[in-house]
């Protein structure tokens, strides 16, 4: 062993700091080439933005910590892909803030639900009583959602900076519809409307076909 290298080992201070210049390094060359790269940085030409009923959905989704036991992530595996659909690409998820892909699964994938022949209805049971639908579900019920009137105050500023600060690309005529729709037919919407919207809304116009890792 060179002197050098046993002056590291035995300075316990020095090599967590050596560790962390090396680790920063290594993450740079890894992240930063990203920042260029057309498939994380511009959207699926399929891909839409959500409408305020989705929004608000997806703020409940996160308010109720869906996201803790549910990821958005189908990875690139055969098994993955058969279950759950298309895997995932950083190109679909560019207009979500925060994103939603998660690392733990108590519960399904959810990122392609909207594609699966699973009725609202079916949500809306499935919300307030997991195990009429799922006998085996651990999922905890949500029965309150179906009461609650969705809160829209905030909705308009949310779509605004959603188009102004992270770059959706709504338009004028786009945001006067939804908040005409906020004003009108959704006024009245549960957050259990929301919340089903939203989830019907994963996947649909969210993919393009890809090819399947091999076996």
């Amino acid at each position: 062993m060179s002197s050098k290298h046993a002056v590291i080992e035995k300075n316990i201070g020095l090599m967590i700091v050596l560790i962390l210049v090396v680790v920063s390094f290594g993450g740079l060359a890894e992240i930063v080439p990203l920042f260029w790269q057309k498939s994380t940085t511009e959207p699926l030409a399929t891909l839409r933005p959500y409408n305020a009923l989705e929004m608000a959905g997806r703020d409940i989704y996160i308010r109720e910590g869906c996201h803790v036991c549910h990821t958005q992530m189908v990875r690139p595996l055969r098994a993955e892909t058969e279950r759950y659909g298309a895997y995932s690409v950083a190109s679909e998820d560019v207009w979500e803030h925060p994103f939603l892909w998660g690392s733990k699964r108590t519960g399904p994938d959810l990122a392609r639900v909207g594609l699966r022949p699973i009725t609202e209805q079916w949500h809306r049971e499935h919300l307030r009583d997991p195990r009429h639908v799922v006998p085996e579900s651990n999922m905890p019920a949500y029965p309150w959602l179906q009461r609650n009137r969705v809160d829209w105050r905030t909705m308009p500023a949310t779509l605004r900076t959603f188009k102004d600060i992270f770059g959706v690309p709504y338009s004028d005529d786009d945001l006067n519809e939804q908040l005409e729709k906020i004003d009108g037919e959704w006024a009245n919407a549960t957050e259990e409307d929301a919340l089903v919207a939203y989830l019907m809304s994963l996947g649909r116009e969210r993919t393009e076909q890809r090819e399947e890792p091999a076996r």
